[in-house]
């Protein structure tokens, strides 16, 4: 059985421009920082570590454990060196098995050939020592290893995430293209707002980013609503420390917010999913949502932040009508935002500039493969002098 308390490197993986957040977060949880690459973190620790890291993680997709790393320059090599790591160990002899990739290697022209390769590496050598072999396919909600593979460099890992963690398992409805929960959170975690502050949230489309504030401000984990991952299928997972980590993480989270949390959108359907996904999610009660245009967004009285994520107008034609959707923004803020925090997300730069308003800062990020930015906008009543 693995050695649950064994260290080892530990990579995790997050979407590009997310590393200071996922870095912030491992921080906080008191985990070394090996390496910072521009899509993940390196860390160490062991596979119980692990098992805190993907029920905690908020802006991080994959947590993966090293077994080993060696030099191949084909797949015979690499079948040779995957099949020498100890895999009955592991996976159950009548378990099952996925292989997932990054391969960057010159003798490899097809990916699906080198994770089957692997796969016979890992199966053959579990039919060897036990003579039984575990199923294999491309099902990730069993024992899953990832093969990471560079030129000569391999490196062989578990993943304990299984799926991506940014599947939370509260987005049950969707209404348009809904943010990546990972992103909604990076996006919550750049603005400045702190938890017993105010959360306004027009435009809330299904309610990602109200959720993921939400699930912040009671400080309960973002994996805790999912009932699967990978490391829960290793040899030798620990059921008792898993339901003690669990308690220990829901006696530290709270059950109320001390500042309101408000999702608003003109698109009754629009409501009526982010409702559904926040009842799943089990914060439904936390958060005010109304059927309104966003500039009739109710306002706590108080400080707090506005976050808006409207449309970007992928079409020449969407565009120019959004113009003034833009300007309407910036006059909402100079009118009814002040003593508020301003924050628009968007992936049009040029539509931004209508809304008229300096911007304080600005923060890089994609929404998968678009380039877009978080514009800050400090509000004040009248001038600032």
């Amino acid at each position: 059985m693995a050695d649950f308390q064994e260290a080892s490197n530990i990579s995790i993986t997050c979407p590009k421009r997310i590393t200071p957040f996922l870095k912030e977060e491992l921080k906080e949880q008191q985990f070394p920082i090996k390496k910072v690459r521009k899509a993940g973190v390196e860390t160490e620790g062991s596979l119980q570590d692990c098992m805190k890291l993907v029920l905690t993680l908020r802006t991080a997709h994959r947590v993966h454990y090293l077994l080993d790393e060696f030099t191949a320059s084909d797949s015979d090599e690499m079948y040779k060196q995957v099949q020498q790591i100890p895999w009955e160990e592991y996976i159950e002899p009548h378990g099952y098995v996925s292989v997932t990739s990054f391969i960057d290697n010159p003798t490899i022209s097809n990916t699906q050939y080198a994770n089957l390769t692997c796969k016979d590496a890992i199966v053959d050598r579990i039919r060897t020592t036990t003579g039984t072999r575990p199923d294999s396919g491309p099902d990730l909600q069993h024992t899953v290893v990832f093969l990471y593979w560079r030129n000569s460099k391999c490196r062989v890992f578990l993943d304990a995430s299984g799926e991506s963690l940014s599947r939370r398992g509260y987005r049950t409805e969707s209404h348009t293209a809904p943010l990546q929960e990972s992103l909604a959170a990076a996006i919550v975690k750049d603005t400045r707002w702190k938890p017993g502050a105010h959360f306004v949230n027009p435009m809330c489309g299904s309610g990602t980013i109200a959720i993921e504030a939400t699930l912040m401000a009671l400080n309960r984990p973002a994996g805790s609503l999912r009932p699967n991952f990978g490391i829960k299928h290793i040899k030798g997972f620990d059921q008792e420390y898993w339901d003690q980590l669990r308690g220990e993480l829901k006696l530290a989270s709270t059950k109320d917010t001390e500042g309101k949390i408000v999702a608003t959108d003109r698109d009754p359907r629009a409501i009526k999913a982010a409702r559904k996904n926040a009842k799943t999610a089990g914060v439904d009660h936390l958060i005010d949502f109304e059927v309104c245009d966003f500039n009739d967004t109710p306002l706590p009285k108080g400080n707090g932040v506005v976050v808006l994520n409207p449309p970007y107008g992928e079409r020449l034609g969407e565009r120019e009508q959004l113009k003034e959707l833009y300007s309407d923004i910036g006059d909402f803020f100079k009118q009814k935002c002040t003593d508020y925090t301003g924050y628009v997300f968007t992936g049009n730069m040029e539509l931004a500039k209508h809304i008229g308003l300096r911007t304080n800062r600005r923060t890089e990020f994609y929404n998968s493969t678009i380039d877009c930015r978080l514009l800050e906008f400090e509000l004040y009543e009248g001038s600032r002098e």
